[in-house]
This record gives structure tokens, C-alpha cells and sequence, in this order.
């Protein structure tokens, strides 16, 4: 992850003040959302490094919200609420979320879980499993870079799906025709090219300085996070 963003979602303005203050800090650069309609489309445009979620908000609740990150999204989510009983800490952490502070609360407790959480879940820059580089949902065919949905073709979904999986790996055309046709048609070997091309044009569209999926000429394609 490479930024030091952490989105604060709190409908108390003097709260959310003081949060920021502190985070502000202890060097992390702060951003205050008030309502829950808000939060997604923050998330889909800039992947920030850690979410402070309230359970209660107007718009839409924490709960929510945390579901619908979790389909496209790892970032580290600490929820934030009033409500003490059990089964709202089990309920927010079965979602997805990295931890669950109750209030009243001390802000340099806030501070410390953020540090925790994110060093338990940071990951080398570029690491194929990043949630601000690729998410991959096979049961719905949902692909997700950078924060950013990708509109594929159903071929497009699985050659992304083949070639992530299997890292620095080099795939010859027909290994990759076998995948893609298991009923085994008969297809020109340029059919692997053309989809490729296309699915390499929308990559480059969101991130236009990183070739993840690359030629390697006289054999075929690989997908590589680290060139």
C-alpha cells in the first residue's frame, strides 16, 4: 500500500476532529466522511490505507458498508461503535473487519490499533495478493485493479484469473486455448492474442506505467507484478 490515508467515517464532527487530530499526529495524512453513502465511491476512487468505520451512520450503516467493501476490497477496516453487546463484535468481525473499538474511547488507543492493524496486514508493494492491486471474485466473475472495476468478457475474466494465479509463470498459446475452450473448438492460435490485447488495453487504462500481463516473444504470456 502506498499511501498513509486514513478515511475517518463519523457522523459526530467533534469526534471525527478529534481522531484526525491525533492521527494527524503521529504522521498519517486524514480524511472525514459524515455519511455511509459516501464511503464506496471514496474507496473506488482512491484506495485509502485504512478505514475508521462508525456502526452508526446516516445513509448507510458500517455493517453494510464493510459487506459491500469486502466484495471488492482487503483494505483494513476498523469499525467503531457504542453498541457493546457480543454479537455486534462477532457480527463486525465475521464481515470482514481487521478489529472492532468500542466507544467512549482513548484516541492514542485509536492511534495504536491503526498501527497494528496496519502492520499485521501490509504486504510488499506490488504483492499479487494486494488489495489496491487485484481482486478477483470467481463466483460473480467480479475483477477489481487497483480500486477500480474492470469490464471483461467472460475469456477475458479467465485468462486474468489463469494468469494471476500463477505468478511469473510462462504460458504457451495452446495451454492457454486448453483453459480458456475446454470443450476443445477449434480456434485460430491469434484468438489468445486478440483477447489478450483487449484485456491488456483495459489494464492499461487504470494503471497505464504497469505491465502486468507481458509477451514473451517465440513463447507466449505471463503475468508479473514485480517488472
Amino acid at each position: 500500500m502506498n499511501n498513509n490515508t486514513i478515511v475517518i467515517v463519523e457522523d459526530e464532527p467533534k469526534l471525527a476532529k478529534l481522531l484526525s487530530n491525533y492521527l494527524i499526529q503521529a504522521g498519517y495524512v486524514t480524511e472525514c466522511l459524515d455519511n455511509g453513502l459516501d464511503v464506496l465511491p471514496r474507496v473506488h476512487d482512491r484506495m485509502p490505507a485504512l478505514l475508521l468505520l462508525d456502526l452508526m451512520l446516516p445513509g448507510k450503516s458500517g455493517i453494510d458498508i464493510c459487506k459491500e467493501i469486502r466484495a471488492f476490497s482487503a483494505v483494513p477496516i476498523i469499525m467503531v461503535t457504542a453498541r457493546i453487546e457480543e454479537i455486534d463484535r462477532l457480527l463486525g468481525l465475521e464481515l470482514g473487519a481487521d478489529d472492532y473499538i468500542c466507544k467512549p474511547f482513548s484516541p492514542r488507543e485509536v492511534v495504536a490499533r491503526v498501527k497494528a492493524v496496519l502492520r499485521r496486514t501490509s504486504q510488499p508493494e506490488g504483492s499479487p495478493s494486494s488489495p489496491s492491486l487485484l481482486y478477483l471474485d470467481e463466483d460473480r466473475m467480479l475483477a477489481v485493479l487497483h480500486g477500480h472495476e474492470l469490464d471483461l468478457t467472460v475469456v477475458e475474466f479467465k485468462l486474468l484469473s489463469y494468469l494471476s494465479s500463477h505468478p511469473g509463470r510462462i504460458f504457451n498459446r495452446s495451454k492457454l486455448m486448453d483453459y480458456i475452450y475446454p470443450d476443445q473448438r477449434i480456434v485460430s492460435d491469434r484468438t489468445v492474442d486478440s483477447h489478450i490485447k483487449n484485456l491488456r488495453k483495459k489494464i492499461a487504462a487504470i494503471l497505464p506505467d504497469k505491465d502486468l500481463i507481458q509477451s514473451v516473444y517465440g513463447i507466449g504470456y505471463k503475468y508479473d507484478v514485480h517488472q
